[in-house]
C-alpha cells in the first residue's frame, strides 16, 4: 500500500494539457471572455485614476497653503477632483457590477460545458474501464473538475488579471515621475511572485497526494453505502467505522500538511512587502527632501503601492487557487487519455437483426493475457431456437453473455449475428437489438412507469401498459397507492426481489428483441414467484432466440437444447432427456441438485 501511495505523489501535474483542456470550453465562449476580460482592464483602470486626483489635491493644496493658489481657484479645482471622482465612483461601480454579471453567466456554462464533456465521455468508456474504477471517485473527481474550471475563470477577474494590469500601469505612472521607486516596484513585485510560486510548487504534491486520498475515502463511502445492508446484517459497523477514520485520518494529515505550506509561505510574504514599502517610502522622500518631488507624487506614489500590495495578495490567492484547479483538473482530465478499447470500424454498419441466427466459431478469450476462459469454443444457435447454457462458476456462461454485447472482443475467433460479426457493427445497434433479464434486475430511482419505458423511449402509454400485464405486474401495482408511478427507490430497494424482476421482465418485453439473453432471471426468487415468474417468461420467448443462463436446472427443463459448460468448453449438448439418458455430466448434475440449484 506504501509504494501505490508513493507512487501517485510522484503523479505529475500536465499543465500544457490542463490549460489546453481549460482554453478548449473558453472557445465555446470566447466573446463573453474577451469582454471579461476587457471590463476588468477598464475596471482596474479607474483604480489608479482616483490616485492622480489625490495628487493633483494635495499639491493644490500645498500651493494654496504656501499662497501661490488663490482660495477660489482651490475650491474650483476641488469641486472639479470632487465630480471626477465621483464619475470614477459610479463608473467603477458599474464596472464591479458588469464583471460580476458577466462571471455569473459565463462560469455556469464553462462548467456546464465540462460536466457534459466529461460525462458524456466517461459513459462512452468501456466495461473494463468502469469495472476497475470506483463510481465514488469518477463522482468526487468531475465534481472537483468542474470546480477548477470556475477558479481558474475566477483568478483571471480577480487575482492574475487586476495585479498585471496595475502593475502595468503604477510603474508607467511613477516611471513618468521617477525611476527608481518604479523599478523598485518590479522588483519587489517579482521577489513576491517567485517566493510565493516556489512554496505553491513545493506544495502541489501534497495537494495531488491529498486528492488522492480523498478519492479513495469518497469511493470507500460509496462502496459501504450501497452496501450498507451487507454492513447492518453482519453488524460490522464499528471494523467499517475504524477502516474509515483511518482512511479519514490520511486525508486530515495532508490536509493538514497541503495548509502549512501556506503559513510557512505567508512569512516571507510580509517581509518582502514590508522591505518593499521601506525602499518605496525612502527614494521619493529623498527627492521631495531635496526639493525634486512634490508631497503630492511622494502620496500618490506610496498610494499607488498600497492598491499593488492587495492585489499581491489577492494574486497569492489566485496561485493558491491555480495549483488546487490544475491538481483537480489533473484528476478529471486524466480520463481523456483513456479511450474505449471496444472501436467501432470507420465503415461499421448498423446491425438490424432479422432471423436471429447466432455464431461462435473457434472463440479464444480471457480477461487476462494468460488466463483463457474460452478456448477455441464453436457454437451454432439457429433463428427462435432457446439455448441455455450449464456449469459451475467460472466455466465461461457470463462471459459469452459479455462478448455477445460486445462488452469485450474476442482473442481469437468469431461471433456473428445473422452473419454479420459484431466487430463490423455499431456497438449501439448491436445493443439495441438485443434484450437482457439479469439475475439481479438493477433499477433507477425512478417510477415504475419510467423504469420499463428505459428501454423504449418513444413507447406509448398503451405500449408500457401492455407489457406491465404481460409481466404480471398490473395485479402488484394495483396495491401501490401511486400504481406504476411508484417510486422504487435507489436500485430498486423499495420492491420485492419478485417485484423488481416483473419490473425487468416487462422491461425487455416493451424493447421487443429478436435476440434476447436471460442471465439467472428467477435464481434469487422463491418457488412460487419463480413458477409465475417462468410462465411469463416462456410467452416472453416465443419467436425469439434465447439464451438462457441457469444454476437452478429445473428453469431449463423445456429449452430446445441444452449446452454443458466445463473450463471454457462444450462437454454435452442436447435436450433435457436427452442428457438424463446418456447420464454423463447433465446427468451427475441433475442428480446431485435433485431439480434445485446446480453446486458452486
Amino acid at each position: 500500500m506504501a509504494k501505490k501511495e508513493k507512487k501517485e505523489e510522484k503523479r505529475k501535474i500536465h499543465f500544457k494539457r490542463n490549460f489546453k483542456e481549460y482554453f478548449s470550453i473558453v472557445a465555446l465562449h470566447k466573446w463573453t471572455f474577451i469582454a471579461l476580460i476587457l471590463s476588468v482592464i477598464i475596471t482596474e483602470s479607474l483604480f489608479i485614476a482616483d490616485k492622480f486626483l489625490y495628487k493633483w489635491l494635495i499639491d493644490d493644496a500645498e500651493g494654496f497653503v504656501a499662497n501661490v493658489i488663490t482660495q477660489s481657484a482651490f475650491l474650483t479645482t476641488a469641486t472639479l477632483i470632487l465630480a471626477f471622482y465621483l464619475g470614477i465612483v459610479i463608473a467603477r461601480s458599474f464596472g464591479n457590477w458588469f464583471n460580476g454579471h458577466i462571471l455569473a453567466i459565463l462560469k455556469p456554462k464553462m462548467m456546464m460545458d465540462l460536466k457534459e464533456k466529461y460525462f458524456s465521455h466517461i459513459m462512452t468508456l468501456s466495461h473494463k474501464f468502469h469495472s476497475e474504477h470506483k463510481t465514488g471517485s469518477l463522482i468526487s473527481r468531475l465534481n472537483r473538475g468542474t470546480s477548477a474550471i470556475e477558479g481558474m475563470t475566477d483568478i483571471f477577474a480577480f487575482q492574475a488579471g487586476p495585479l498585471i494590469v496595475q502593475l502595468i500601469m503604477v510603474f508607467i505612472s511613477i516611471a513618468i515621475f521617477t525611476i527608481k521607486p518604479a523599478i523598485a516596484l518590479v522588483l519587489i513585485t517579482l521577489a513576491f511572485v517567485f517566493y510565493s510560486v516556489y512554496w505553491q510548487n513545493k506544495q502541489k504534491k501534497t495537494q495531488v497526494a491529498f486528492n488522492e486520498s480523498k478519492d479513495r475515502e469518497s469511493g470507500y463511502i460509496a462502496d459501504v453505502l450501497t452496501n450498507i445492508e451487507s454492513v447492518k446484517y453482519f453488524g460490522e459497523e464499528m471494523r467499517i467505522d475504524k477502516k474509515y477514520q483511518k482512511l479519514s485520518d490520511k486525508t486530515r494529515k495532508l490536509l493538514s500538511k497541503y495548509w502549512d505550506y501556506f503559513s510557512i509561505m505567508g512569512l516571507g510574504q510580509f517581509l518582502i512587502i514590508g522591505l518593499g514599502l521601506v525602499a518605496l517610502i525612502y527614494f521619493p522622500l529623498m527627492e521631495f527632501i531635496n526639493g525634486t518631488m512634490s508631497l503630492g507624487t511622494v502620496v500618490f506614489i506610496y498610494s499607488l503601492y498600497g492598491n499593488v500590495a492587495g492585489n499581491l495578495f489577492r494574486f497569492v490567492w489566485g496561485i493558491r487557487t491555480f495549483y488546487r484547479s490544475m491538481g483537480d483538473m489533473e484528476d478529471l482530465f486524466q480520463y481523456k487519455e483513456y479511450e474505449n478499447e471496444i472501436k467501432d470500424k470507420p465503415n461499421a454498419k448498423k446491425l438490424n437483426i432479422q432471423k436471429g441466427s447466432i455464431e461462435l466459431d473457434n472463440v479464444t478469450f480471457g480477461y487476462e493475457k494468460k488466463k483463457k476462459i474460452l478456448k477455441n469454443f464453436s457454437l451454432d444457435i439457429k433463428p427462435n431456437e432457446k439455448v441455455a447454457l450449464v456449469g459451475h462458476s467460472g466455466s465461461g456462461k457470463t462471459t459469452i453473455v459479455k462478448l455477445l454485447n460486445r462488452l469485450y472482443d474476442v482473442n481469437k475467433g468469431s461471433i456473428k449475428i445473422d452473419g454479420n460479426d459484431l466487430r463490423d457493427v455499431k456497438q449501439q445497434s448491436l445493443r439495441s437489438e438485443t434484450g437482457i433479464v439479469p439475475q439481479e434486475a438493477i433499477l433507477f430511482d425512478d417510477t415504475i412507469y419510467n423504469n420499463i419505458k428505459f428501454s423504449k423511449p418513444n413507447a406509448t402509454r398503451k405500449e408500457v401498459l401492455k407489457a406491465i400485464k404481460f409481466a404480471q405486474l398490473d395485479k402488484i401495482i394495483a396495491g401501490f397507492p401511486k400504481k406504476e408511478n411508484t417510486i422504487v427507490g435507489e436500485r430498486g430497494v423499495k420492491l420485492s426481489g419478485g417485484e423488481k424482476q416483473r419490473v425487468s421482465i416487462a422491461r425487455a418485453i416493451l424493447a421487443d428483441r429478436k435476440v434476447l439473453i436471460l442471465d439467472e432471471a428467477t435464481s434469487a426468487l422463491d418457488s412460487r414467484t419463480e413458477n409465475e415468474i417462468q410462465k411469463a417468461l416462456q410467452k416472453l420467448l416465443k419467436g425469439r432466440t434465447s439464451i438462457i443462463i441457469a444454476h437452478r436446472l429445473s428453469t431449463i427443463m423445456n429449452a430446445d437444447r441444452i449446452i454443458v459448460m466445463k473450463k471454457g468448453r462444450i462437454v454435452e449438448e442436447g435436450n433435457h432427456n436427452e442428457l438424463i439418458k446418456k447420464g454423463g455430466e447433465y446427468s451427475s448434475l441433475w442428480d446431485l441438485q435433485k431439480g434445485g440449484y446446480l453446486s458452486e
